[in-house]
């Protein structure tokens, strides 16, 4: 199997490089970026092949400049974007980050059309419908990393308040990665117990721990300038159910077209069934009325920042695709 990063020589994309590497779930790791970081990524490239030596690990690793490198990829992850500090949001590198996103989405389509396409680059909602539709490829094969970090942030909170191992605690977020995220508290549980059964229950703020999950990126990066481990093993994790095609059930950032509450024409984190071929299905899930207006908000959101965006973008951006054609609503 083989993957391709790129960005690779971003904190990310080199962490999320390692994590593939190290999994041994990768015949072939591609680190792509510009050629003004090459010599980086051919010292970050070097630097893996020691380490994966002491754990008898052996992945071809090439560093490159070029997009051809690509073909024959089977998952390509983007990572590549302006950086955000601690006092930008999402939103203020969105237009920027779309040219970016939209370049390296053409190319994919032309040197690795079978591949299936992972998107990173905040803010990863709208990242993921540029980059679906500047590469042409059907929806499965399209979507952002989205909620499943949020997700994961979330499950160490409830691990953390109740005192018990994060591998008992299963719980998601969905809607945006962002400030309209929505934590499906009514059907977290611990142990296959609903959380709210808990005798301490009572205690568990949940307005607080929804805001330090919408918080915890912008904390990392105040603290050490970006997000790297969380985000590169979350991906690791997507990309290693795919290759294995175990059928496992994650939240990511796809398009909908009415399977939830009748959002459609706009990419949002949801339940999806993941396999060999990309997301096999999205699945339709039981909100609480508080849940689904606040999904319905973040799709609203969303939709607004995305029509914005498109608008910035040209021909040039979108290959073939007409601008008016974009946004069906």
């Amino acid at each position: 199997m083989k993957v391709s990063v790129i960005g690779a020589s971003g904190r990310v994309g080199k962490a999320t490089a390692f994590c593939l590497a190290e999994e041994d779930v990768v015949d072939e790791l591609v680190l792509l970026g510009r050629e003004k970081s090459l010599d980086r990524l051919e010292g970050e490239a070097l630097d893996m092949y020691d380490a994966l030596a002491a754990k008898d690990i052996g992945v071809i690793i090439t560093a490159s400049a070029d997009m051809e490198d690509v073909k024959d990829s089977d998952i390509v992850v983007i990572t590549s974007g302006i950086p955000r500090s601690a006092d930008m949001s999402r939103i203020d590198v969105a237009v920027p980050n779309a040219k970016i996103v939209a370049e390296y989405s053409r190319e994919i389509a032309k040197y690795a059309p079978n591949s299936i396409i992972l998107v990173i680059t905040n803010p990863v909602d709208v990242m993921t419908y540029v980059a679906l539709k500047a590469s042409g490829f059907d929806k499965n094969k399209v979507f952002g990393l989205g909620n499943h970090l949020d997700s994961l942030r979330l499950k160490n909170l409830v691990a953390k308040h109740f005192n018990i191992h994060v591998s008992e605690i299963h719980t998601r977020v969905i809607g945006e990665h962002g400030d309209h995220m929505v934590p499906l508290v009514s059907s977290t549980s611990i142990g296959g117990i609903l959380v709210k059964y808990f005798s301490n229950y009572d205690s568990f703020d949940i307005d607080k721990i929804i805001q330090n999950v919408k918080n915890a990126g912008n904390y990392v990066i105040s603290k050490k300038g970006s997000t790297e481990y969380g985000p590169a093993f979350a991906i690791s994790n997507i990309i290693s159910i795919i290759l294995n095609d175990q059928k496992k059930i994650l939240t990511v950032s796809t398009y909908l077209e009415s399977e939830i509450e009748a959002v459609n024409d706009v990419c949002l984190g949801v339940p999806v069934k993941l396999g060999i071929n990309g997301i096999e299905r999205v699945i339709r899930i039981k909100m609480t009325e508080k849940e689904k207006k606040a999904f319905l908000k973040a799709a609203e959101a969303v939709k607004d920042t995305t029509k914005e965006v498109m608008k910035s973008l040209d021909e040039t951006d979108l290959g073939e695709i007409k601008l008016n054609e974009q946004m069906n609503n």
